[in-house]
């Protein structure tokens, strides 16, 4: 009787475009036009700052309570320190 496999606990590599997203953390941005949360948000997902304050904008006039994440979201996400 058989029990397992020879592979068994064989972990294989991971890629590195895995390991670079993996890797990724959030921070708040250092061009900061108010708290830095687009632009640290535009850097983790690699869309232009811009874009996410826009985005940011339309969403003020929707029933959605953007102005609340934004402020939570100022309050959670640690400020990155450049050396």
């Amino acid at each position: 009787m058989v029990k397992g496999s020879a592979l068994r606990g064989f972990i294989p590599p991971v890629p590195d475009h895995i390991k670079k997203l993996i890797m990724k953390k959030l921070y708040r941005g250092h061009d900061e036009i108010f708290a830095g949360i687009c632009d640290g948000l535009g850097e983790f997902s690699e869309i232009d700052p811009t874009i996410i304050r826009l985005i940011f904008a339309g969403l003020i006039f929707t029933p959605f309570p953007i102005i609340t994440c934004y402020i939570i979201a100022w309050i959670v996400i640690p400020k990155k320190y450049y050396e």
